[in-house]
């Protein structure tokens, strides 16, 4: 994602709040059925000094949705006609939808929607975008070489060239940072944040609510199936403990929702407390005493392992049994898709919207918890249909409400995203959640 927002551009892209906002698109207007969008360019060039047009754009969506092809973007450009779609001029498109889209812009600014030029297919010896930077070379595994794009609409980068270098492991990044040969390093876990922070070596950056952190319950089947289970769940988790012991304190308690601090985000809800008296009551009710459950979980996110440990202790004192079962970080996200009954799960900063969409709904082919009601994809829809944006708010509120009492996601934090820089870095947006516009970009960044 860093190399491509270097060289490519999208027509929008998320803010903080993970609300769309503009960049080569300067304006979207609906008609009154949501479903025809018109959506108006900047006055942009590519590198080679062609102007981005209506045309590119039309042939970057077909090309990323081409069935031949396995692009990011696909799914998430699904709710366009682009048979119907047309360019109404040089600079303006009218994008027909399959249904009503309240949240279009949130496709503009889907991951991997990048504008590339009509009939653009070498992208692997020169290619050509809009970016802050200008391609120079790329050894697969090693190395991407980029240099300053003068003639960028938002104004030219603060660094002559940027070189982005693979290392894998956390070590060779930490070290690579320490000894001097980079400037800035991505993911840091929190041990080795704190092992740095203060140390006058080298800076650590923590981006807020970057990650949210929970255990998935599969509400179609046993035990899960019963909501009072799901709640009694809810109420025996102690988040500050897990926030604390799994993620060493870099990040906050959640409230089992997704988006903390997002737009649309249901801030009005009581944070939920343990309360291990009226879980133990719930279960009896319930039928469930003595319950006795299989967590999965694997090393494949920073916390998961430690959190399922502290969680299995937590429910002990509610009388519940957990097993803990480690899965291969390899085949973790697929295996537990279907599998199972309770998994430790996360998810990266998206659109409250997009999380609905993608992991909430009957046909959603992310649906870890199977929470598939034809009620809430009917509100899902009216939100979807319904221009004004404070009405189209209180419908999602009312969906919130409804996950907090009985959903299947038991949301117990939110990790902070954390790099290291060197001590002359600047310019890096420590407001910035992971996926945004103003993460891993560096046009903004300059050396003191």
């Amino acid at each position: 994602m860093a190399r491509a927002k270097a060289l490519f551009d999208k027509l929008a892209d998320y803010g903080p709040d993970l609300s769309a906002q503009p960049r080569l698109a300067t304006a979207w207007e609906p008609d009154a059925s949501m479903a025809r969008w018109k959506v108006t360019l900047r006055e942009a060039t590519f590198h080679d000094g062609k102007p981005v047009t209506a045309q590119d754009v039309l042939y970057s969506y077909r090309r990323i949705t081409d069935p031949e092809k396995a692009f990011r973007a696909k799914a998430s450009l699904e709710p366009i006609d682009l048979k119907a779609s047309r360019a109404l001029d040089e600079r303006t498109i009218e994008f027909v939808l399959k249904r009503p889209t309240a949240e279009f812009p949130n496709v503009l600014a889907a991951f991997g929607a990048y504008v590339v030029p009509d009939g653009a297919q070498d992208f692997d010896r020169k290619p050509v975008g809009s970016g802050p930077f200008r391609f120079v070379s790329f050894a697969p595994g090693r190395s991407a070489v980029f240099k300053r794009n003068d003639a960028y609409w938002d104004g030219a980068p603060h660094l002559d060239e940027l070189e982005f270098i693979v290392a894998n492991e956390e070590s060779a990044r930490v070290n690579a940072l320490l000894g001097g040969q980079i400037e800035y390093a991505h993911e840091l876990n929190p041990t080795t944040a704190r092992a740095h922070e203060g140390k006058g070596q080298i800076e650590i950056v923590r981006l807020r609510n970057s990650a949210m952190q929970s255990f998935a319950m599969k509400t179609d089947r046993p035990p899960f199936d019963d909501k009072r289970v799901r709640e009694a769940f809810f109420l025996i988790a102690d988040r500050k403990e897990l926030v604390d012991g799994a993620l060493s304190g870099a990040g906050e308690i959640g409230n089992d929702l997704f988006g903390k601090g997002y737009e649309y985000y249901a801030a009005g809800l009581p944070q939920r407390e343990q309360d291990l008296d009226r879980a133990k009551a719930l279960l009896g009710q319930a039928g469930a005493e003595g319950l006795k459950v299989t967590l999965d979980t694997s090393p494949v996110a920073a916390g998961f392992t430690e959190a399922a440990t502290i969680f299995r202790d937590q429910a002990a004192k509610a009388g519940v049994t957990v097993t803990i079962r480690t899965g291969s970080k390899d085949s973790y996200w697929k295996d537990i898709l279907d599998s199972g009954t309770l998994c430790s799960y996360r998810s990266g900063a998206m659109p409250i919207e997009a999380h609905i969409s993608q992991r909430l709904l009957t046909g959603s082919t992310t649906n870890a918890t199977k929470w598939q009601h034809k009620d809430f994809d009917a509100l899902y829809q009216q939100a979807q249909s319904t221009k004004d944006k404070n009405a189209r708010a209180a419908v999602y509120d009312r969906m919130q409400r409804r996950l907090h009492a009985e959903g299947g996601f038991l949301v117990w934090g939110f990790a902070d995203w954390i790099l290291g820089t060197a001590r002359n870095v600047r310019g890096v947006d420590v407001k910035a959640p992971a996926n945004s516009l103003d993460w891993a970009r560096f046009d903004k960044v300059w050396l003191a």
